[in-house]
């Protein structure tokens, strides 16, 4: 537990930092960004398939289960904090072009354009931004959705083949308990027998006596 709490401070802090430096610098990728973490995220669910699957010939089947799901589900959240902090840094880069262009548009503005033509650039162009930061934040939501989904299904996945995995078991126990139960069986009729021959034995009529000498 120690180690996994370790793991997510050293992510969080990387993620931060990671985040800062983007944001101050201005030279982060949004594309090759978002395509490194989807490569990491099919890394992380290969990683974890395997675990999984090398869990049911272990020995203590639950507690290593339980383990990678716990490493499943903090590398699976390092990642979606990565993603929305790619999705901030970008509305705000965003952001921050619009005003650059709303500045240059107020220090330059030309002489035929009234403030009511202006005023009406300025609502356009804010409203195109906006919509493209709600689509961008719509396919963010419809991509959490989707893993979410993935995680239930493979949830549910698990739970069948452990479930499987302790029929199996179960099956593997069931001619050892008929075995002891046919060999009780036997004791209790041997016993039951025996217990006959002591009853006939205790019935049988004495032998006469002896005739008295003269």
């Amino acid at each position: 537990m120690k180690k996994l709490l370790s793991v997510l401070l050293v992510g969080l802090a990387a993620a931060s930092v990671w985040a800062q430096t983007t944001a101050t610098t201005g030279s982060m990728d949004f594309e090759a960004e978002r395509a490194r973490l989807s490569q990491e995220r099919k890394a992380v669910d290969a990683r974890h398939a395997t675990e999984q699957a090398a869990c049911y010939k272990k020995f203590a089947v639950q507690g290593c289960l339980d383990d990678s799901r716990q490493r499943y589900r903090a590398d699976t959240e390092n990642i979606k904090r990565q993603e929305a902090s790619i999705n901030d840094i970008e509305r705000k880069r965003r952001g921050a072009a619009a005003l650059d262009r709303l500045e240059e548009k107020k220090a330059t503005p030309r002489t035929q354009d009234t403030a009511e033509e202006r005023e009406r650039a300025r609502k356009a162009q804010e409203d195109r931004e906006q919509r493209a930061a709600d689509h961008a934040d719509q396919r963010a939501r419809l991509a959490s959705e989707a893993a979410d989904k993935q995680r239930q299904f493979d949830d549910k996945q698990r739970a069948y083949a452990e479930k499987q995995a302790k029929a199996a078991a179960r099956r593997g126990e069931a001619p050892a308990k008929v075995e002891a139960e046919d060999r009780r069986l036997q004791r209790a009729e041997q016993h039951r027998k025996d217990l006959e021959r002591r009853n006939a034995n205790n019935t049988k009529p004495r032998a006469a006596p002896l005739p008295t000498p003269p």
